[in-house]
């Protein structure tokens, strides 16, 4: 009975999640035809992609003291009725400046959404079965990334821009009703203190004490995270690299998008078959050495299939390096104060992210575009090697146990 309805939590969660991941991705694409519509300017299409950055970086360094103190479940399920009311605004404003100010509030709530759920998760589901929830977890994301921006396109051209972001309104909503079946964490709010800036600051010490305290799983961590900074801002250049460099088309670039999201399907399908026999050491490891060497042969790369091949490689194991670092971070961060260091060090990445895709935009003016690819696909496949050195040093065995109890309940 008790492994029956810890199935049914991890599937209403898995939807759940899933479901808003999905809408996600039908909006992102809805809302860029939109904006186009209303000014026919692509700088103003382009100033949508700075919201997102621009939110977490003002509202991540405060949040997670909130997180770690409210009701979880109902903060994601008040998080989802919030996106759902503000997405089914948009279509009716008429200036784009108001279209920012949604999207501002709307990236807002992801940044509350996003370190809620990791915690969510972390507390209900135990730790033997976090790497395959996680794996599962993947596969349904990589799902929502290449099948939404696909049912985006479909309801494009048999409707409108509008009716498409009222379904990802009513898809947040769904979201909501499937979350509100799952069990509380937390019976009240935990809110005796009032929110201050001295208590921020508290926190803030809190987070660099544990940071003192446990300096190799944060340091792993942190690899981690510039590993990603470091990816975004390739991502950032995506489009400009295979059309101006390599002389592809926009149907071109289009599949090999797609291309990438099928490998991550592909990837996250095969850790969910093999969960077991893939320890979070080899998950982490391969994970980012395989990702790095697929952007280096995308950064070396002269036609469509040598950077297809790269794609299909950094997609597949994605899910690898996504699985390992997360079941890693649930198993070492205690759960009481995961929202705190998930929103500080989220903060620093989106200030980072912000620079880093500034940096490769400033350096592609300077110098060949194809050198500044180059120059980051080798700082991301040192990172790679940095971290799998970090991750198979036998003394830190037990950071990656999956058995034993968690370290909440340790302590």
């Amino acid at each position: 009975m008790r492994k029956q309805k810890a199935k049914l939590n991890a599937t209403l969660l898995l939807a759940g999640v899933g479901i808003s991941s999905f809408g996600d991705f039908v909006y992102l694409v809805a809302i860029n035809v939109l904006v186009l519509q209303l000014t026919g300017s692509a700088a103003a299409v382009a100033g949508l992609w700075i919201m997102g950055p621009v939110a977490s970086i003002l509202t991540k360094f405060w949040s997670g003291s909130l997180i770690d103190r409210m009701n979880k479940r109902r903060l994601m399920i008040l998080t989802d009725v919030f996106r759902a009311l503000l997405v089914a605004v948009i279509p009716f404003i008429a200036t784009v400046w108001l279209i920012y100010f949604c999207l501002f509030f709307l990236s807002v709530a992801k940044a509350f959404f996003e370190p809620t759920s990791v915690s969510y998760i972390t507390g209900v589901i135990p730790k033997q079965q976090r790497k395959r929830f996680n794996s599962f977890r993947s596969l349904v994301t990589s799902g929502a990334f290449l099948v939404g921006p696909a049912i985006a396109g479909v309801l494009l051209m048999v409707t409108s821009a509008s009716i498409a972001i009222w379904i990802n309104a009513v898809s947040f909503l769904f979201s909501a009703i499937l979350l509100s079946w799952l069990p509380n964490l937390d019976v009240e709010d935990d809110t005796s203190r009032t929110f201050s800036w001295k208590l921020l600051r508290e926190d803030w010490h809190q987070v660099i004490d544990f940071s003192k305290n446990h300096q190799y799983v944060m340091l792993v961590y942190l690899v981690a995270q510039l590993f990603m900074v470091a990816a975004l801002g390739m991502d950032a250049q995506e489009v400009v690299f295979t059309q101006r460099v390599l002389g592809l088309t926009e149907a071109d670039f289009g599949l090999l998008i797609s291309i990438t999201g099928a490998g991550s399907i592909a990837g996250a399908a095969t850790i969910t078959i093999l969960a077991k026999k893939l320890s979070i050491r080899l998950l982490v490891a391969s994970g980012y050495l395989l990702v790095a060497a697929g952007y280096l042969i995308y950064a070396f790369s002269f036609s469509f299939w040598s950077v297809a091949t790269g794609f299909i490689i950094l997609g597949f194991f994605n899910a690898f390096s996504s699985t390992g670092l997360l079941t890693f971070y649930q198993n070492n961060v205690p759960l009481s104060i995961m929202g705190r260091i998930s929103s500080v060090y989220g903060s620093l990445q989106s200030l980072l992210q912000i620079l880093f895709i500034l940096l490769i935009g400033f350096t592609g003016d300077l110098v060949p575009l194809r050198y500044s690819i180059i120059a980051g696909s080798l700082l991301i496949a040192a990172l790679s090697v940095i971290l799998t050195v970090l991750v198979y040093q036998p003394s830190r065995s037990r950071h990656f146990a999956e058995e034993s109890e968690t370290l909440e309940q340790a302590h």
